[in-house]
């Protein structure tokens, strides 16, 4: 079981509040969506860690069961075959505590949301 401690200004705050192996999850997501979304850019919204990539990306918090990644439902649709083993919602998806958290497939609805991005702004012009 979990707990936040506070309300950070950063991710490296927002991380460094959780016990070690909760740390050691939570700056593995970082660096994974780093990598697939090179160029984000950190925040601190909703009081979560979340990344920016020509619009709202990716956010991820904790909670006392489960960590919670939350790519916007289109991330998730695209997904939902993959992510029918977890709990998920229209909007966000929960990676217990108790199971391997899947950074593949992190990565990979990641890198959705970076193209799906780039669309979007390709549209726009």
């Amino acid at each position: 079981m979990v707990e936040k401690k506070g309300f950070p200004a950063t991710i490296d705050q927002y991380i460094t509040q959780f016990p070690e192996e909760v740390q050691q999850i939570l700056g593995r997501i970082r660096a994974v969506i780093k990598v697939a979304a090179p160029g984000a850019v950190e925040k601190i919204s909703y009081q979560m860690p979340g990344f920016d990539f020509h619009g709202s990306l990716v956010w991820f918090g904790v909670h006392k069961l489960h960590i919670g990644i939350y790519p916007a439902g289109s991330g998730i649709e695209a997904f939902k075959e993959e992510l029918s083993g977890y709990k998920w919602s229209k909007g966000a998806v929960q990676f217990s505590f108790d199971k391997p958290i899947p950074y593949d497939l992190i990565a990979r609805i990641v890198r959705f949301r970076v193209a799906e991005n780039l669309e979007k702004r390709r549209g726009a012009k």
